[in-house]
C-alpha cells in the first residue's frame, strides 16, 4: 500500500507593505514557513510589493485574489502590522472565518498576539500547532432610508455615526430594542463590541469591557443632553440611531475606521450582534488584566496580591505577569 499523503498545510500572510520593517518580517515568515513545508498564500499586490517570486520557494507560494474565498483552506492568517492591519485582515477574511494571528509593529497593538521580537517563537508555534483561538463578537450594521436597506456591513470594533460637518452637530434619536431612549445633539454615537471597548469607545469615555463578556456598548460623543451616559446592553439587543430629517449635512457612518457610508437626513442605522464572529489566535495563556497593564503601560507598583506575596516569599522579584 502507498503511504497516505500528508494533508497540505496553508497559511495566509497579510502585511502592512507600506512599512519597510513589516516587509522584512513578512519575507522572513515566507522563508521559514515554506522551509517547514507549509504553503504560504499572498495577495497578488502584496506579493509584488514584497518582491516575492512564488517559484523561488518549495513549496511554491500561492498567489490568491482578494474575494469572499480569501483565507479558505488556511489554518491561520498571519497579519504583520498594527491594529489597523488586523482590522483590514478581519475584513478580508470575514467570509472565510480564518483565525487571525497578529504580529504587532504598531504602537499599542491591542488585537495582536505577538510582538516583532517574537518572530522565531511565533513561527515555531505555528509549525508545531501550539496555538488556540478565541471568538470575538462582531456587529452587523444595516443602513435604511425609509423602509429600504440601502447598505449593510459589519464591524469588529465599532460602528460610529458621526457629524459630516465640523461646524455642526448631528441630531439623532437613539432606540434600544424598538423603544426610543433619548434625543441628542452631538458629535456622534459609537456602538461598540467588547473588543472595541479599548479603541474608539475608550477615547469617547466608554467603559473597558472584558472580551469574555457578551454585550453591546453605546456611547454618545460630546452630547448636549441631560442624559448622555455610556450604556452596556444585552448581546441580543438591537440598537438604532436615527438621523433626524432636519439635520443639515446629515452625517457619516464609520465601521472600524475603514468603511464609510454617507447618511442622508432621515437615515436609520441598525446595529445588532453579527452572525459571524472573528477568531483571534492566542499563543500564550494570560489574563486580559495583564494585557491592559502591558498595552497601556499602567502602573501596578506597590501591588501586594496573594500570588505576589507567595512569589516574593519564594525569592521572586518584581510584579508578576507584567
Amino acid at each position: 500500500m502507498n503511504e497516505e499523503t500528508a494533508p497540505v498545510r496553508r497559511v495566509l500572510l497579510l502585511t502592512h507593505t507600506g512599512r519597510p520593517e513589516a516587509r522584512e518580517v513578512a519575507r522572513s515568515f515566507v522563508k521559514a514557513l515554506t522551509g517547514h513545508g507549509l504553503v504560504v498564500q499572498l495577495l497578488a499586490k502584496e506579493a509584488d510589493e514584497l518582491g516575492v517570486d512564488p517559484l523561488a520557494f518549495d513549496p511554491a507560494v500561492e498567489i490568491v485574489a482578494q474575494d469572499e474565498r480569501t483565507g479558505s483552506g488556511c489554518e491561520v492568517a498571519v497579519v504583520i502590522g498594527g491594529d489597523g492591519t488586523i482590522l483590514r485582515a478581519a475584513e478580508i477574511t470575514h467570509a472565510s472565518g480564518t483565525p487571525l494571528l497578529g504580529v504587532n509593529l504598531g504602537h499599542v497593538g491591542f488585537l495582536a498576539e505577538a510582538e516583532v521580537d517574537d518572530v522565531e517563537s511565533t513561527i515555531e508555534a505555528l509549525v508545531q500547532r501550539r496555538y488556540t483561538w478565541e471568538e470575538r463578537l462582531t456587529l452587523e450594521v444595516s443602513i435604511l432610508q425609509g423602509k429600504e436597506v440601502v447598505a449593510s456591513t459589519f464591524a469588529l470594533n465599532e460602528a460610529s455615526v458621526e457629524k459630516a460637518a465640523r461646524e455642526r452637530m448631528i441630531e439623532v434619536v437613539v432606540e434600544i430594542d424598538g423603544r426610543p431612549l433619548s434625543r441628542w445633539g452631538c458629535d456622534g454615537v459609537v456602538c461598540a463590541t467588547p473588543t472595541g471597548s479599548t479603541a474608539y469607545n475608550f477615547s469617547a469615555g466608554g467603559p473597558v469591557v472584558w472580551p469574555g463578556v457578551e454585550a453591546l456598548l453605546i456611547v454618545p460623543i460630546s452630547a448636549h443632553a441631560l442624559f448622555a451616559r455610556p450604556m452596556v446592553v444585552a448581546p441580543t439587543s438591537v440598537l438604532a440611531v436615527e438621523v433626524l430629517g432636519g439635520t443639515e449635512g446629515a452625517g457619516v457612518l464609520w465601521c472600524d475606521g475603514r468603511r464609510t457610508v454617507d447618511l442622508a437626513p432621515g437615515a436609520r442605522i441598525e446595529v445588532r450582534r453579527g452572525a459571524r464572529p472573528v477568531r483571534l489566535v492566542r499563543l500564550h495563556e494570560g489574563t486580559f488584566t495583564d494585557r491592559l497593564v502591558a498595552k497601556f503601560g499602567l502602573s501596578v507598583e506597590g501591588w501586594r496580591g496573594a500570588g505576589e506575596r507567595r512569589r516574593r516569599e519564594n525569592g521572586g522579584e518584581g510584579p508578576a505577569g507584567v
